[in-house]
């Protein structure tokens, strides 16, 4: 008897989804297992983790934040750069960026600023810490975003030539009465009043006389797309040196040898940028050079 048209499809579509089972369910993840198995491979499969005594206390592909509980760097270490993924950084179940971009400059209160009013603070902050010029264009003295609002009849070409008001919006009256430019094209500048709206008015950068390149390097300030990345560059890794060196009560020169031991080039040779690893480096500074408060 011969089956019908219906019964041969099933059947046939039955016998590919049990080799396409067999196939993409047992035989390809086998394969893969397998493969991740072999030499240079299996430590790369398993999360690069890191032990020390028998205890895993990291991953090389995961960053950490080496501050205390209040968020203060910890001296004898080196810091990694910022990260906004989780309310603490770094928190591998809530990977992501803090999505600002360049356009984002204008403070909405004194404790949720722009992407501008955060790198003037945090350069500000690791210059203080690190002994460096921490200044950066279009960043007030203070650490804020120098921006104004000029408000006021605007020209044809859109630019305002005779302000009747100019507001430092990122300096609150709340936290400085004082702002860090005294007028603007013969106007007294005034500082923000909190929750007032300023954006009709013309949003005016200010650089200052920062020097181009701050001595606090762009990745100190910034945090990484995933805010996992555990690398740091080389010249925020110098700048560095001298604190540890002083806290570990050790010369700059071994600290400088163990940055350069845990200093990767370019990736095949001209891939992205040299980098260093920060969580390898601090646990090998522990090893090598205990910290003794």
């Amino acid at each position: 008897m011969r089956m019908s048209t219906w019964i041969r499809q099933h059947v046939a579509a039955l016998r590919a989804l049990l080799v396409l089972t067999a196939i993409t369910g047992i035989i390809y993840p086998l394969a893969v297992f397998a493969v991740a198995q072999l030499p240079g491979l299996k430590d790369n499969a398993e999360g690069s983790l890191i032990e020390r005594n028998g205890v895993t206390v990291g991953s090389s592909l995961i960053g950490q934040s080496f501050t205390d509980d209040k968020g203060n760097a910890l001296v004898q270490y080196f810091q990694s750069r910022p990260s906004a993924a989780g309310t603490a950084g770094y928190d591998p179940t809530s990977t992501g960026a803090s999505n600002l971009g360049p356009e984002n400059i204008v403070d909405s209160a004194p404790d949720k600023t722009g992407l501008l009013t955060t790198v003037c603070t945090r350069s500000k902050t690791i210059g203080e810490l690190e002994g460096v010029d921490g200044s950066r264009p279009f960043c007030t003295p203070g650490g804020v975003g120098a921006v104004l609002s000029v408000i006021g009849p605007r020209e044809t070409n859109g630019q305002i030539d005779h302000p009747e008001k100019v507001v430092s919006v990122n300096e609150f009256c709340s936290v400085t009465k004082t702002p860090f430019q005294q007028a603007y094209k013969g106007v007294t500048v005034e500082c923000a009043a909190d929750g007032e709206d300023y954006s009709a008015g013309l949003i005016v950068p200010i650089r200052g006389d920062a020097p181009a390149e701050s001595a606090v390097p762009p990745d100190a300030v910034t945090a990484s797309g995933s805010g996992l990345d555990p690398h740091i560059s080389p010249a925020y890794a110098d700048i560095q040196i001298a604190r540890i060196a002083k806290a570990r009560n050790i010369s700059q020169d071994q600290v400088r040898a163990l940055v350069d031991a845990h200093t990767d080039g370019r990736t095949l040779g001209f891939l992205g940028e040299p980098r260093v690893n920060v969580v390898e480096l601090n646990l090998d500074l522990d090893g090598k050079y205990p910290f003794r408060a």
